[in-house]
């Protein structure tokens, strides 16, 4: 780097920020702290079940291994091209980006690299049940290949910090998830509730268990046995989908499969409550999930698991409820449709907090001093 130039930064590989918002997030953090940001990206087409398929089967995991040579010679020569135009300084590995650090590891053995390690592969295997024991162990070695591949490890909680290998702990900094500006513009341009309509109140993900999706069919169903004045959407669709529509039982729930992701920010922004996660899995005590980062974002009342990396990003901007409990949801569900007050108090919390703390240009400054420092 150049005394006085502007850090150049490359976003490298088959990270889908439309998708999965994290490297976009980060990118746009870098450039509101001052950096000069350049992607060679090739999103990867894999859906997300096809992901999971990989991490649940070795010849489902040998396809999506054989495709990516290809796609990285590609980004590899867009790259170098652009390198000769003007160097960079560093680059940086988007999510889900576990087998491309290491290809920018052999292809760019002299330039610094950021890996944002937001999720280990094994340990989300365990999560969902996915994979045989050989396998997880398989996505053992390729999570510590990646991270030695790696200069600076970003992740997301302390919790992910502390799994980090004794050796490799050095090269971890902690960035939460936050929300892309998208979040922060529909929370802006949201209109008032109405406080005679039903709360209404919404849900997104991959029904993992990590998400609790059949907790919250079950409190929509005791809702809906109470006859409280709430109506419940829940958008996507996955591994828990159908137990979770067995435990909403008669409860008049919208359910949607699929909503492209440039639409979702207004669809839950034109909501009075977003609910994160409320299930039971070890990992689900190590994560602040994006939906309730782009929840508070979108200016919602936000409930979620009380747990402690939630506690601790969070403080008093969410409502908590106990994993795995529906009643206790139910209850803090029922509690903000009849205090109306209280709601938007909430969302206003929610709303000061995520654009402190959670928006990309709030949470480029660290990022970009490690860079720095890294770089030097």
């Amino acid at each position: 780097m150049s005394r006085g130039a502007p850090l150049r930064v490359m976003g490298w590989g088959t990270y889908d920020a439309s998708r999965h918002p994290r490297a976009g997030i980060l990118l746009d953090g870098l450039r509101a702290s001052g950096a000069d940001v350049v992607e060679v990206n090739q999103p990867d087409s894999t859906s997300t079940a096809e992901r999971v398929d990989a991490v649940s089967s070795m010849g489902a995991a040998l396809g999506t291994v054989l495709k990516l040579p290809a796609v990285w010679f590609r980004l590899a020569r867009r790259a170098r091209k652009e390198m000769r135009r003007k160097p960079v300084d560093a680059l940086l590995v988007g999510y889900l980006g576990h087998m491309d650090v290491i290809a920018a590891r052999v292809l760019f053995p002299r330039t610094p690299i950021v890996l944002d390690h937001l999720i280990f592969a094994a340990d989300t295997a365990r999560d969902r049940s996915s994979g045989s024991g050989l396998m997880q162990r398989l996505l053992g070695v390729l999570d510590r290949t990646a991270i030695a591949s790696a200069t600076v490890v970003v992740l997301d909680t302390d919790e992910h910090l502390a799994m980090l290998p004794n050796r490799a702990r050095r090269k971890g900094l902690v960035v939460p998830v936050g929300a892309p500006d998208a979040w922060f513009e529909s929370g802006a341009s949201r209109a008032a509730g109405d406080p005679d309509a039903p709360l209404s109140v919404i849900f997104y993900g991959l029904f993992t268990p990590l998400q609790g999706a059949e907790t919250i069919g079950a409190a929509a169903r005791l809702l809906h046995e109470r006859g409280a004045n709430v109506a419940i959407t829940m958008v996507g669709t996955g591994q828990d989908h159908a137990a979770t529509v067995a435990a909403a039982g008669e409860a008049p729930v919208t359910w949607i499969d699929w909503v492209q992701p440039a639409d979702l920010p207004a669809l839950v922004a034109s909501h009075d409550v977003c609910l994160g996660i409320v299930g039971t899995t070890p990992k689900g005590s190590r994560v602040v999930p994006n939906k309730v980062y782009q929840g508070l974002a979108a200016r919602c009342a936000v409930i979620t698991s009380d747990t402690p990396p939630q506690r601790r990003m969070l403080q008093d901007a969410v409502r908590y409820v106990p994993t795995g409990d529906a009643e206790a949801l139910a209850d803090a569900i029922a509690g903000l449709a009849t205090d109306r007050t209280e709601l938007a108090a909430l969302a206003l919390r929610g709303a000061e907090l995520a654009q402190a703390r959670f928006s990309p240009a709030a949470l480029g400054g660290e990022l970009m001093a490690r860079i720095a420092q890294v770089t030097a």
